[in-house]
């Protein structure tokens, strides 16, 4: 049985231009993920000395910020770690950090593309649709939770190079606040499209 077209009306010319600017802004998102992340990759297999973001807690620095350039003490809440001595396993947590990076990126750009095109030719509520919504939440919370764990790791080695271990700085960064949003945003888009294709389902069993 075919599948009523979404009315004109509904999906209006500018609703179609805007779904193509995000098809668009998209996939440039993901070539830029992957430029960068391959840039990582091979710093992190190739070069001697390694830049790596890390977290402070309560660490006080002298920067340049007074009269003229003069010292002043502040407290250090990000910064980056240059080190030489980082080891194998923090290098592969660097590589594996950049992979899930493009890997979850591109799998949210790619459901929510494939998303789009089934909405341009009329078709919301599915369940090859349900699925999409699926797939792009869980990509989008491994791209919270899961990528930031490996960036740790490789923090803590860079730490442990500099100091030779001396220094106890282990921090688990995390946003806890935009994982929780994320998987209600998440969880409420699945229950949308489960119960829209339901409903689509059972009105086209009336036609």
């Amino acid at each position: 049985m075919k599948t009523p077209a979404i009315p004109d009306r509904i999906l209006s010319r500018n609703d179609v231009v805007a779904l193509w600017f995000f098809l668009v802004v998209g996939a440039a998102l993901v070539v830029m993920t992957a430029v960068f992340a391959g840039a990582r990759i091979v710093d992190a297999v190739s070069a001697t000395t390694i830049q790596v973001p890390g977290e402070f807690s309560g660490t006080t620095a002298e920067a340049a910020i007074g009269p003229d350039g003069a010292p002043r003490t502040v407290e250090l809440d990000s910064a980056f770690l240059i080190t030489d001595g980082m080891s194998v396993a923090g290098r592969a947590a660097i590589v594996v950090e950049q992979v899930l990076a493009v890997a979850s990126t591109a799998t949210v750009v790619g459901c929510l593309i494939a998303l789009s095109v089934s909405v341009l030719r009329g078709r919301v509520f599915s369940r090859r649709n349900t699925v999409l919504v699926n797939i792009a939440g869980a990509a989008a919370l491994c791209d919270i939770a899961v990528v930031p764990f490996f960036g740790n790791m490789a923090a803590n080695d860079a730490f442990r190079a500099i100091s030779d271990g001396t220094f106890n700085n282990v921090i688990m960064t995390g946003d806890l606040t935009t994982l929780f949003l994320a998987a209600f945003v998440v969880a409420t888009a699945s229950m949308v499209f489960t119960i829209g294709d339901r409903l689509q389902r059972d009105t086209e069993g009336l036609v």
